[in-house]
């Protein structure tokens, strides 16, 4: 939270991923802000993106469903 802007900002391995938002982490501000994020991203609505766990941490998990696309930050390079 509280970067400069909403961004893809590496991997982590495991299907995890860092990601840098704009929106500061205060009262579900920031939780809003990253499901947003990862709608546009995944080209789905926002109402598809749904907070799973860690509401309160920094490792939160994400359920997306059905993602119309990958972000090419994820896509695998050959």
């Amino acid at each position: 939270p509280g970067a400069g802007c909403d961004e893809f900002a590496g991997d982590y391995g495991n299907s995890q991923y860092r990601v840098r938002i704009k929106a500061p982490p205060v009262d579900g501000t920031a939780n809003r802000h990253l499901a947003a994020f990862l709608a546009q991203e995944f080209g789905v609505a926002k109402t598809a993106v749904e907070l799973v766990r860690g509401k309160a941490s920094r490792d939160k998990l994400f359920r997306i469903q059905s993602p119309g696309k990958l972000p090419p930050c994820l896509t695998k390079k050959e």
